[in-house]
């Protein structure tokens, strides 16, 4: 792999970890794949999600990350932002075509966990979405 990549990736992971979001198109614009994922498999988007940062989901999901990518516990990024009851966040990914219906690996959806973790408002949306 080429270094000056390797640095952009860092970048990239570095810039959805704290909201830079001009560092993250730069990364985006040196051909930082924006579905790449941690070590861990952390992707961009499931990052940006759970740190709550709206314009780098929508910029993810414009630059072609898979909006109901698997994360490392296997659940997608809109579940994250239910665990966490991110309406922002919720909406942002539904608007960029996040499925609701969507299974995490243990067959459940991102309103499950929504109301597994007490988010009301997150699954009352999501399941309404969902319908």
């Amino acid at each position: 792999m080429d270094a000056t990549l390797a640095t952009h990736m860092l970048n990239a992971m570095d810039a959805v970890r704290t909201g830079d979001i001009d560092a993250l198109t730069a990364a985006l614009d040196a051909g930082v794949p924006a579905n790449l994922a941690s070590p861990r498999g952390d992707g961009l988007l499931m990052l940006a999600a759970y740190y709550g940062w709206v314009d780098q989901v929508q910029l993810l999901a414009a630059r072609g990350a898979d909006v109901d990518q698997l994360g490392p516990r296997g659940q997608t990024p809109l579940s994250g932002a239910a665990f966490k009851g991110d309406l922002t966040v919720i909406e942002a990914l539904l608007a960029v075509g996040a499925d609701p219906k969507a299974q995490n690996a243990d067959g459940s959806t991102a309103a499950d966990w929504a109301q597994r973790f007490g988010q009301h408002a997150a699954f009352e949306l999501l399941s309404r979405r969902a319908a």
